[in-house]
């Protein structure tokens, strides 16, 4: 008994899961032409269409408020616009909602900035405005078409009467301005903050800028890779030229190590009278240019003070030898005399005691006293000599 016959269920109720529901054939699609493979893979089969589909439907619909409170409308209406001081009338679509148009001035209107040109008198024209290169007539005429057409200086120019560049136009406005706004102040510093002051305009750079703007807009593809070598060559000496300065700080620490070597073996003392004699010289302690060349003909010195102060203490101890010897000499000479048996007790007995053997002795002995004591009578001779008394005289 398990559960189904508890619930009085059919043992073959539900379906077994093992049976399978037939597949619907698939429909073989064949891969349209000038697609390729891949993207008729990548797509399953299904490519989009050509052209989008959009419902027509969609565009015939109204935009209604939810609250169905407003009615919107657009409706083509004549419009003023304060920026206009002819009074042309013109029209355009206009969003009304619920039948009243809307009031006021044209959206567009708050765009329209006019420049403030300066105005200037009779009495301030001769007094700080005259220029030789200018006449009144001509800088009233600029004056009036710079406000006219609001600074637009190639129209200014192209509507001037007489032959006159951009840069000239240029120049002359803002060198008028600038007097005027000098003049009119009570002091320089309250102006000195304007554009006009601050920044002078200056025509021969504006010419030279604009003559090389056009030299680079007219210049060929061959000029063009040449300027881009010339370049990068500029970039790469300057790498190395900022790379050189890293190595003239690694130079001057091998420097302080090539003489920390030569003075290795000379004491402190004598390393601070090397510094002492450098600053004597008026050579500094460590080269401002620390090249190759100069490092090695600053330590080439530093190795000759070296030398110099070794044969400096030289000579001091030679002069001290030769002082303790003149003195001793003179103790030596000033003591007197010692007897000739004297003499020969003390120099004979160490050497008889120290060699041994007689007949050495005796000839050493010999050859000795007669070079030192040269001083000694001689001997008398043989024939000379008393003759020894015998027992029977």
């Amino acid at each position: 008994m398990d559960a189904k016959d508890i619930l009085g269920l059919p043992k073959n109720s539900f379906p077994s899961s093992q049976e399978k529901k037939p597949r619907a054939p698939k429909e073989s699609q064949r891969k349209p032409d000038g697609v390729s493979r891949e993207v008729y893979a990548l797509t399953g089969g299904n490519l989009p269409p050509l052209m989008p589909t959009v419902d027509i439907s969609h565009f015939k619909r109204r935009v209604q408020n939810p609250d169905n409170k407003e009615k919107i409308t657009w409706q083509w209406l004549p419009f003023s616009s304060s920026a206009r001081t002819d009074n042309l009338q013109l029209y355009h679509w206009v969003r009304v909602v619920n039948g009243v148009p809307p009031t006021g001035d044209y959206l567009f209107a708050k765009y329209n900035k006019k420049v403030d040109v300066l105005k200037y008198t009779d009495e301030e024209y001769d007094k700080h405005l005259i220029d030789p290169g200018w006449t009144k007539e001509e800088t009233d005429q600029l004056f009036d078409l710079c406000e006219r057409f609001d600074l637009r200086f190639v129209v200014i120019a192209d509507r001037f009467p007489s032959a006159r560049s951009v840069e000239e136009l240029k120049s002359r406005y803002y060198a008028v301005s600038r007097a005027l706004l000098l003049a009119r102040a009570p002091s320089p510093g309250d102006v000195s903050g304007h554009p006009l002051v601050k920044e002078s305009y200056n025509m021969a750079h504006e010419i030279e800028r604009k003559r090389a703007l056009s030299a680079l807009f007219s210049q060929t593809k061959q000029q063009e890779r040449r300027d881009a070598e010339i370049l990068a060559e500029a970039k790469r000496i300057t790498e190395l030229r900022m790379s050189s300065k890293l190595r003239v700080y690694l130079r001057s620490y091998a420097l302080e190590q090539m003489v920390q070597a030569a003075s290795s073996t000379a004491g402190l003392r004598t390393i601070k009278r090397v510094d002492q004699t450098l600053q004597d010289l008026g050579v500094h302690l460590k080269p401002k240019v620390p090249t190759k060349s100069v490092c090695a003909e600053h330590l080439e010195l530093r190795k000759e003070i070296l030398t110099l102060l070794n044969l400096q203490k030289q000579v001091q101890n030679r002069d001290a030898e030769a002082a303790n010897r003149d003195s001793s000499y003179t103790e030596a000479s000033s003591t007197p005399k010692r007897s000739y048996r004297g003499d020969m007790d003390r120099t004979f007995v160490p050497e008889s005691a120290g060699f041994g053997g007689e007949r050495t002795v005796k000839r050493d002995h010999k050859r000795k006293a007669s070079g030192r004591f040269i001083d000694a009578p001689p001997s008398p001779p043989q024939s000379k000599r008393p003759r020894k008394l015998k027992a029977s005289d």
